[in-house]
Formats: structure tokens, C-alpha cells, sequence
């Protein structure tokens, strides 16, 4: 096994052990994405850290993000959040729960559809979301300019984008 050297990661030495048990593999793609979920778990945690003055995790931070984003009034159906976030409805029931324990958003009926509920931001919700959005943000920013150049963000920016079209 290759030590490490300036440059050479644990994901390199990964690549350089399969590399002496099967010299015939192309370990590029797992180098690629050995980094981006090695790159994902990192920011992840970070991220994380920044939302807890903020009274929330990762998950809290979606929905409200979600319906912050989806612009006045600040309203979705739960199917739509969990759809949109990736999540069961049973999963998002109890973040809503949560949220709208912590006077963060509000639940009411749908006035289209009597079996259907309207989540809609508070604004003590609206306030909250801003002030982390701008906390992972920075997080994130300081990450990517330690390590890239402005023209090297576009490029990863493109190329990734590139890569994501094609795989889902």
C-alpha cells in the first residue's frame, strides 16, 4: 500500500489498494464519487452545525427552505413537501409536527380539497430560515474558495451539473 504524500488522499490509497489486487480496474468513477460522498458526509455535518443556533437540523431546514422558496404565501400541501424533499408523508408528518410545535409553520385544511391540509411558513418560520440559509451558505462558500479559484467553481459547477443530468 502506498504511503501518504502531499496529494494523496484516503481515497487514493483506496484506488492504489485495488489497484495492487486488480491492476486490470479502472478505478477512476470510484475515485470520483468516493470523493463526492466523502465531500457530501463533510459539508453535510458542517451545515448541520450551522443550523443548531437556529433551532433546527438538516431536515427541520428543508421544509422550512422549501416553503420559503416556493415565494408568497409560503404554502404547500404536505404531499407536495414530501415529494419535493424526497421523503414518506410519514416521515414528513413528524418533522411538520415538530415545526409546528415550535410555532414555525402553520396546518389547515385545504380549502379545495376537505380531506387535504395547507402547510403554510410562520413568520417567525420565514425569519428563521433566512437568517440559517445565510449560515450554510457561508459554510458552504468557505469551503469551496479555501480550495478553488472562482473560475475552477464555475467549471466544477458545470461539470457537475453535466454528471447529475446524466444519472438520474
Amino acid at each position: 500500500m502506498k504511503t501518504h504524500t502531499p496529494g494523496h488522499d484516503a481515497v487514493d490509497a483506496i484506488a492504489d489498494q485495488w489497484a495492487a489486487v486488480r491492476p486490470d480496474l479502472d478505478t477512476v468513477p470510484m475515485a470520483v464519487f468516493g470523493r463526492i460522498y466523502r465531500l457530501s458526509d463533510a459539508m453535510r455535518g458542517k451545515v448541520d452545525k450551522a443550523y443548531a443556533p437556529y433551532g433546527m437540523a438538516l431536515g427541520e431546514f428543508d421544509v422550512l427552505a422549501t416553503l420559503r422558496r416556493s415565494g408568497a404565501p409560503y404554502t404547500l400541501s404536505p404531499r407536495q413537501l414530501s415529494a419535493t424533499l424526497m421523503i414518506t408523508t410519514g416521515g414528513m408528518t413528524g418533522r411538520l409536527d415538530k415545526l409546528e410545535k415550535a410555532g414555525l409553520l402553520t396546518r389547515s385544511p385545504d380549502p379545495n380539497d376537505r380531506r387535504g391540509l395547507r402547510v403554510t411558513l410562520s413568520e417567525r418560520g420565514r425569519e428563521l430560515v433566512d437568517q440559517a440559509v445565510e449560515a450554510g451558505l457561508a459554510e458552504q462558500r468557505a469551503a469551496l474558495e479555501a480550495a478553488l479559484t472562482k473560475e475552477e467553481r464555475d467549471q466544477l459547477t458545470g461539470l457537475l451539473r453535466k454528471l447529475l443530468a446524466t444519472t438520474v
